[in-house]
């Protein structure tokens, strides 16, 4: 079944031109310059100021090798540096590379070399990381840029590269993804602006980090394109830390993934608290938000929850709930400008009510994957993403996301849903997470084991018996998990998704 919008090309959307260039003239024709982009500590620095440093970091950067079509990693922590260097690195015509500077150094090493990085531009602490490549370390540059003239925008188009943004591993090894210089408006236009009605008055607070995609749209391109401000942070804030945050800022729109509404209900239970007064929206995304979880969000908010799906190669979300029409427990529809088709694993359209794989295509999806012309071909046909996320159609035309294609499990030859499991044992109040994978034993036989983190510590055994007495009650015998394990913890990416591959082996 294919829900269709409209279908615009990124150079449908009037952005011609650098960037960089378009922001720093958006900002002076609004009469923005004066007013408040991002918050770091107690500092706030303005939309003027914010383009001013970059337009002056850009000459520096290239006085350390950077040029048109170059690539420059930029292993910083959120914070004015990152925005900074984001915003240069585009006025040079330059390709940014954004990398999580938590990850080990192979992982740093490794994408240096995918890149072919031409610089490297990181926060503290990654001195030593990089070897063989030019470094400039963020207080560098901001030490330099206090005297460096400022540089002009180089002239590119909509299509020419802006930055590349790695997949976030949770089915291996991540993978570069191309976005353009007509994106970030597009992401603004088609959701910031129509779904979620960003406008100049909004200040943002958003837990997922400005390298992820997710992030990256709310945390910059929406405020920058709104006039609108940022909190920024340089570390996953704490549930405590995102009250005082809130409150400081008078936040009124919260970003985040549902492990983190998770902890910040169970930080206090439900029931609003004064400190989110200001908030008028929050956003979920990165994985499906638990049954009863968004009720629990909106009661201690006392705003919506609006659930929202995207991915890297989209650029950011392609189907979302909004103001105009929240569906809890779904995705949402299309983002206005995207179609979107559910295939089965034949590639035909399946009808409404029946469950199948989610393909994309719209203005902001990718050209490609760096350095993986097979991946590429094998992920983009005929101008449609595979997302292998799977779901279904309902009869108003939202859609229920069902877990990735990749986290079906296949038990004594029988296909299973992990989430179907999952969401049954998430019922036990002692639960606070819990994933469930197949498991190979010694025969080489798969087996359904469940992994849950408690709420508390229990006494041995004890949950584990209440756990499967739950499944045996309200689940097919073959969905029953062989056994429970309770863990201090899941392996999660930095955005929050689980990392199932590491469950199903153990190794985390």
């Amino acid at each position: 079944m294919t829900t269709a919008q409209p279908v615009l090309s990124s150079a449908g959307f009037d952005a011609p031109g650098n960037l960089a260039a378009q922001l720093a003239d958006l900002a002076a024709r609004r009469g923005w310059v004066d007013r408040p982009a991002f918050h770091q500590g107690h500092r706030v620095w303005t939309h003027g100021e914010v383009h001013a440093l970059a337009a002056r970091a850009a000459t520096v950067l290239a006085g350390h090798g950077a040029g048109p079509g170059d690539r420059v990693v930029l292993a910083l922590p959120d914070g004015i540096a990152w925005v900074t260097a984001f915003l240069a690195v585009a006025r040079l015509g330059a390709v940014a590379v954004l990398v999580n500077p938590e990850l080990p150094a192979a992982d740093h090493a490794f994408m240096a070399t995918d890149a072919d990085a031409a610089l490297c531009v990181t926060g503290p602490g990654l001195e030593g990381r990089f070897a063989g490549r030019t470094r400039l370390g963020a207080d560098q540059l901001f030490a330099l840029t206090a005297s460096a003239e400022p540089a002009p925008a180089h002239p590119v188009d909509a299509h020419t590269a802006l930055y590349v943004q790695y997949t976030s591993g949770t089915t291996g090894r991540p993978k570069g993804v191309v976005h353009r210089h007509g994106d970030p408006k597009a992401y603004h236009d088609l959701i910031g602006r129509r779904l979620l009605r960003v406008g100049q008055d909004d200040v943002t607070l958003s837990v997922s980090k400005l390298y992820f995609a997710y992030g990256f749209g709310n945390s910059f391109v929406f405020p920058l394109f709104s006039g609108s401000s940022a909190v920024l942070v340089d570390r996953r804030p704490t549930p405590a830390a995102v009250d005082e945050l809130v409150a400081r800022h008078r936040v009124t729109l919260l970003y985040s993934v549902p492990s983190a509404y998770a902890a910040l209900v169970a930080d206090r239970g439900s029931g609003h608290e004064a400190c989110f007064a200001s908030v008028r929206a929050a956003v979920s995304a990165g994985e499906g938000l638990p049954e009863g979880l968004a009720g629990q969000v909106t009661e201690l908010l006392g705003a919506p929850v609006l659930e929202q799906i995207g991915s890297t190669e989209a650029g950011h979300a392609f189907c979302a709930n909004s103001f105009g029409h929240n569906r809890p427990g779904t995705v949402g529809r299309p983002v206005p400008g995207f179609e979107v088709e559910l295939r089965d694993r034949a590639g035909h359209p399946v009808p409404d009510g029946t469950e199948g794989e989610l393909w994309v295509r719209g203005p902001t999806v990718t050209p490609g994957y760096l350095n993986r012309p097979e991946e590429t071909e094998r992920t983009l046909v005929g101008g449609w993403l595979a997302t292998r996320d799977r779901a279904v159609r309902e009869a108003d035309g939202t859609y229920r996301h069902l877990g990735r294609a990749d986290d079906m499990e296949m038990v004594g030859g029988i296909t299973v849903s992990p989430l179907e499991v999952e969401a049954v044992l998430r019922t036990h109040p002692a639960v606070k997470e819990v994933a469930v994978v197949a498991v190979t034993d010694g025969r080489g036989v798969g087996r359904l084991r469940a992994f849950v983190v408690p709420v508390a510590p229990v006494p041995d055994g004890s949950l584990q018996e209440d756990l499967l007495g739950l499944a045996r009650e309200r689940l097919a015998a073959f969905k029953v998990p062989r056994s429970v394990s309770l863990v201090p913890s899941l392996p999660r990416t930095p955005t929050g998704k689980l990392r199932r591959h590491l469950v199903r082996r153990g190794a985390w």
